[in-house]
């Protein structure tokens, strides 16, 4: 009889909780649960060595079936004799399905039934991600444990949006099964449903009449609150068989998994023991210490007593404060060694709780501490000298709960790239949406491409348009670019220039340039070209030195900058674009702003997500449309009309009826609408 792809019993269980401890038995490799998997991105955990790893007790890793299929591609994995062997690592592997990074990750990617489709962010190739594609990849690399393709979406997400995608995850969980067959690897199916628990019982429901070999709870930290990830997870680990193991994809903090394993979770994965690392962050048996505070200056003590990890038995505060303070890599590995070694402790210590029917004593008494920062040296409110100013003009620097620098508009309040870094969602939302790799593929000879930057704003998206000619340019021959930006205060941008050390993206010599002279001309590539209209856009349209073939419109929104958003400013707009294949991208998806665009004479598509709005907006000419009819492009269809007649922005407030049944007329009978 063939032995099973993967054994899993339970050892002991504690009165009181649904915390267990237990027995996982892959082809390779015994693993105790409860277990961490350190994260291992691109076939390695960041700054770590795999002996490192194996030293402190890890047996199982997970490592990333989107990324590898691109770099280095399934080919060199089959060559070599897969992962194990290509990274030297001797114990399991589990795969994610690539899911989760097709979501977050800011490359261009659309939706289908039949998978992912989305656009590398090496060369700018569209890939299809199918469920049988993920599967084939995994193995290649030869997964232990993989995972079926799931859609993940903002746990907040509407309903209508968390059953679609629960739908599609649970075909697409069939289809998994099928493309495994008969191979060895085990495969977990993964819940979701977001928040709520009716869809949740639903999507666990149909997911355990299935052969899978466990089943992992996803869609979870991504959005919600702490309490709602919490409750969540015991609501839905009770749905799951208890001789299979539960996961818990991508938590947490030391205090995530304690309270995830006190409701009933067997197995978890995070980058933060890295990546907190990477900034000095390290866990401890006296809460978390930020390495870069000065108190460690002189600390010639162990980074933490009770902890017997190489870094801890070798170096002392005062010298990780400096490697931290200088930003040198071994600071990186040693920190991030202790922390690894500081999980894996964790989780024996919690095991071993479970088996001696304590670990309600032990949960309660290390809530407090994974919960503080440095007991012995807290933080106090400091006298320091002034900085550089904050604010200019209109505009003070906004530093995020997560920790990223953003411009805010002190009148209005609305902050540029409130939710994500302000690169990010430029890549996300203007050059991978845009294809805009895909467009710079060319020679010298080739027509420029002509992007109108409008709101340049404190310029991260011309930046990330640079950024990626610059990096094409590299390895190929690309067509010219010329970037026209409009904006008519740059205060903005000289404040965020000013404190470049919070805006990384703008050390480069354009932004410099373009705030001195109003343009710039690159001197290692002469064909990219940058230049500056100052003033209001609806008043300097016209005098743009080129047309554009592609348009990032970022202006403050309608309550900030009211005409920037109107019939009268888009029609303008359109008869400038009037005739040509010309792409507009936005962050709004406000029905006011959608209907002004489609009178004007636009067609509009739904944009992918951005922070805490579900979609944005992909405006098109009709010749756009007809020139890329495979684009992918979602146009707004019979549901968004329906739900425009019903809404209460249907027209412009103060609108006439002669301008009310102008407006019915164009909307009703655009031709996308038939």
């Amino acid at each position: 009889m063939p032995r099973p792809r993967l054994e899993f019993s339970l050892a002991a269980r504690t009165p009181g909780t649904e915390a267990r401890a237990g027995i996982l038995r892959t082809r390779r490799t015994e693993v105790l649960t409860p277990t961490f998997m350190p994260v291992g991105t691109h076939a390695t955990v960041k700054a770590q060595l795999t002996q490192s790893l194996e030293d402190s007790g890890a047996r199982i890793l997970l490592a990333n079936t989107y990324h590898l299929l691109l770099r280095p591609g399934p080919e060199v994995f089959r060559q070599i004799g897969g992962y194990q062997r290509f990274t030297s690592w001797p114990h399991s592997v589990l795969t994610d399905s690539g899911g989760y990074q097709i979501f977050s990750l800011p490359h261009a990617r659309e939706m289908t039934e039949e998978g992912a489709v989305f656009q590398s962010y090496l060369d700018g190739q569209t890939i299809l991600l199918s469920p049988e594609r993920s599967v084939e990849t995994q193995l290649a690399i030869g997964s232990d444990i993989m995972m079926a393709l799931d859609q993940c979406i903002p746990s907040t997400a509407d309903e209508a949006t968390a059953r679609a995608a629960l739908e599609i995850t649970q075909r697409w969980a069939v289809r998994s099964l099928a493309a495994r067959g008969e191979a060895e690897p085990a495969l977990f199916g993964i819940v979701q449903g977001t928040l709520f628990e009716h869809l949740r019982r639903e999507s666990a429901a149909g997911l355990v009449q299935l052969p899978f070999d466990g089943f992992a709870i996803g869609g979870l930290a991504v959005g919600e609150t702490k309490e709602q990830r919490e409750e969540t997870c015991a609501f839905t680990a009770a749905l799951l068989p208890p001789d299979k193991p539960r996961y818990l994809m991508g938590v947490g903090t030391p205090l995530d998994i304690l309270e995830a394993v006190h409701r009933g979770v067997d197995m978890f994965d995070c980058i933060i023991p890295t990546q907190v690392a990477q900034r000095g962050g390290a866990f401890t048996s006296r809460g978390f210490l930020q390495l870069r505070r000065g108190v460690y200056k002189f600390a010639d003590t162990p980074l933490d007593p009770a902890c017997a990890c190489p870094t801890c038995r070798r170096y002392s505060r005062a010298y990780l404060h400096h490697l931290t303070k200088t930003k040198e890599s071994l600071g990186w590995t040693l920190v991030g060694q202790h922390n690894t070694w500081f999980y894996q402790q964790l989780m024996r210590e919690i095991r071993q709780s479970i088996v001696e029917h304590r670990f309600l004593t032990l949960y309660h008494e290390r809530r407090e501490v994974l919960h503080a920062d440095d007991l012995d040296n807290p933080v106090r409110a400091q006298h320091r000298k002034p900085g550089k100013p904050r604010t200019l003009g209109h505009y003070e620097v906004h530093i995020a709960r997560e920790g990223f620098a953003s411009i805010r508009h002190t009148g209005s309040g609305e902050i540029m790239h409130a939710r994500t870094p302000p690169m990010d969602e430029a890549r996300a939302l203007y050059i991978e949406q845009s294809h805009f790799a895909e467009r710079i593929r060319g020679s010298e000879q080739d027509a420029p491409l002509v992007v109108w930057d409008v709101g340049l704003g404190a310029a991260a998206n011309a930046m990330a348009a640079i950024h990626c000619w610059e990096e094409a340019a590299e390895h190929g021959p690309v067509r010219p670019l010329e970037i026209v930006s409009f904006e008519n205060d740059l205060d903005s941008l000289r404040l965020a220039f000013d404190h470049h050390e919070r805006f990384l993206y703008l050390r480069h010599s354009g932004p410099a340039h373009l705030l001195r002279r109003g343009e710039w001309r690159s001197k290692a590539f002469p064909t990219l070209g940058w230049r500056l209209i100052e003033g209001d856009f609806v008043q300097t349209l016209e005098t743009a030195p080129a047309l554009p073939d592609l348009i990032f419109y970022d202006m403050f929104s309608g309550k900030t900058n009211a005409f920037a958003w109107t019939h009268g400013m888009f029609r303008r707009l359109f008869g400038l674009c009037r005739g040509r294949d010309v792409e507009l991208f936005t962050y709004t998806c406000s029905t006011a702003s959608r209907v002004a665009l489609l009178c004007a004479g636009f067609w509009v598509a739904r944009g992918r997500n951005a922070g805490d709005k579900e979609e944005t907006s992909i405006v098109l000419t009709p010749e756009a449309v007809r020139a890329r009819p495979q684009a992918g492009r979602e146009l707004l269809g019979a549901e968004w009309l329906a739900k425009w007649r019903r809404s209460a922005a249907r027209f412009p407030e103060g609108a006439g009826v002669e301008e009310r049944a102008a407006i019915e007329q164009a909307v009703t009978g655009h031709p996308q609408f038939h």
